[in-house]
């Protein structure tokens, strides 16, 4: 028994040409259904999803053209094959432009017709393939399935991503490592009217500075010692899309000249080229640092900074979202349980008691990385203190273990607050990023609170 080789539909007003078609085609494999007219064949194309149509072009009513864009409207992935007589074969050419696989001229030869229609059913496959994988693409990178957990900062970042998804505007991204900066993005571009065409990204920090500039412009060739060929940059070949520039506070001072006039001119010019590109791509920026301190220490350029932070992001460090380390462990649990192909059906609350009082300096990406190492680990169903990293069991601080009373006559919260802030930034010899770190909070957040209170160092 032949194994079918997928559905074809063939359309023409003569009964002969189309049990021959029929009857050579079956006997290949396919699955064959015939229709005699235009308005049968779309009939047909609702019920099925076909691979291939092959279709006379001259037909009464509705002609083999008229045919074609009917059925790829309602099945985008169904390749169309036109038959035609050698007298109207220019028409076929110009089927061809108008979105024809191929086509074919009577009388039919039977080797040539069996290769056009391999080649078509083969591309219809593709097709399908590539519209599932979009789809499943923009399921994944739907803004409200990125979310794990529920804390209201990230949920406020999701909002915010959303609405500038539609737009075009350049975005900027502050986050910490490990916080999902590149994750927000590739959904913010998933989400956008750019989303078919390409999203590129790239970490400022870990190119030399003299590569990162010919990495975005691109070069001619004979640019400098070894450019051997012309080389399309980053910014040219995500024309129409969207370039993720990571870490862009490291980025040279003379390299953020260009990419400002970039931003606004929407032009490039290659290393050693001679001409202006005209380039479309979408930027979305993201650093760890505070660019408004880079700005007044002349590392960073304020009109570029003014460009990128037309909306600004910023995505909590774990610490901050500590509600949400259950379900982040639930989730990595059936990931790398399933990778490792354990039967592992959840964590012990010692081990979570471990995990929602570590501080996570690398973040969520830390966090993926401790619960894939106790995956491989554990021998049990459940993941248990043995496995985890020696930091983690270890630490010799817990969150929640102060000793205070508090008086019957009650506290000032806001006081309480402001005496632990003037203690840390005393302790730390009044710098943030210390500070910061003895409080198990990010930099811009303590930032605020010590805004939000008016402290300031006293001499």
């Amino acid at each position: 028994m032949i194994a079918k080789k997928g559905s074809i539909l063939v359309v023409d007003d003569e009964k002969g040409q189309r049990d021959i078609l029929k009857t050579i085609l079956e006997g290949e494999g396919y699955d064959i259904v015939t229709a005699p007219n235009g308005r049968d064949a779309i009939k047909a194309a609702q019920r099925n999803a076909f691979e291939c149509m092959l279709t006379d072009l001259k037909m009464p009513g509705i002609d083999g053209i008229q045919l074609m864009k009917e059925v790829i409207k309602e099945s985008p992935s169904t390749t169309v094959v036109i038959m035609t007589a050698h007298g109207t074969i220019g028409s076929a050419v110009e089927a061809m432009k108008l979105g024809a696989f191929n086509y074919l001229t009577k009388p039919l030869d039977r080797d040539e017709l069996l290769v056009v229609v391999k080649n078509a059913v083969d591309k219809a496959n593709l097709l399908r393939e590539n519209i599932l994988l979009k789809e499943q693409l923009g399921e994944k990178f739907k803004l409200d399935n990125i979310i794990i957990g529920a804390s209201s900062m990230m949920r406020e970042c999701v909002r915010i991503a959303k609405k500038v998804s539609t737009s075009n505007s350049t975005v900027l991204i502050y986050g910490e490592s490990g916080t999902g900066k590149e994750l927000i993005a590739k959904a913010i571009h998933h989400n956008s009217f750019r989303k078919n065409k390409s999203f590129m990204a790239i970490n400022c920090a870990a190119i030399p500075e003299n590569l990162l500039e010919s990495e975005l412009f691109g070069y001619e060739r004979g640019a400098f010692t070894g450019a051997y060929a012309r080389k399309s940059g980053l910014l040219e070949l995500a024309s129409e899309g969207t370039l993720f520039l990571d870490e862009i506070g490291d980025m040279d001072m003379g390299l953020q000249a260009k990419l400002l006039r970039v931003i606004q001119e929407k032009e490039i010019r290659r290393l050693g080229g001679k001409e202006d590109i005209k380039v479309d791509v979408r930027i979305i920026a993201a650093t760890n640092k505070n660019l408004e301190d880079e700005i007044k220490k002349n590392r960073f350029r304020e009109d570029l900074f003014y460009r990128l932070n037309i909306i600004a992001l910023c995505l909590p460090p774990l610490r901050e979202r500590v509600e949400d380390i259950p379900e982040f462990v639930r989730h990595f649990i059936e990931r790398h349980g399933r990778m490792s192909g354990k039967d592992i059906t959840g964590i012990s609350d010692n081990a979570m008691n471990l995990l929602m009082n570590y501080n996570w300096p690398g973040n969520v990406r830390q966090l993926e990385a401790v619960i894939e190492r106790a995956a491989l680990l554990t021998e049990g169903q459940k993941i248990d203190v043995d496995v985890l990293p020696m930091e983690i069991k270890n630490r010799p601080y817990q969150i929640g273990k102060i000793d205070f009373e508090i008086p019957n006559e009650g506290i000032s919260f806001e006081e309480f607050e402001k005496e632990i802030l003037i203690k840390a930034m005393r302790k730390s010899n009044w710098i943030i990023a210390k500070a910061a770190n003895l409080l198990g909070m990010s930099y811009r957040t303590l930032q605020y609170r010590l805004d939000k209170f008016g402290i300031k160092k006293t001499s």
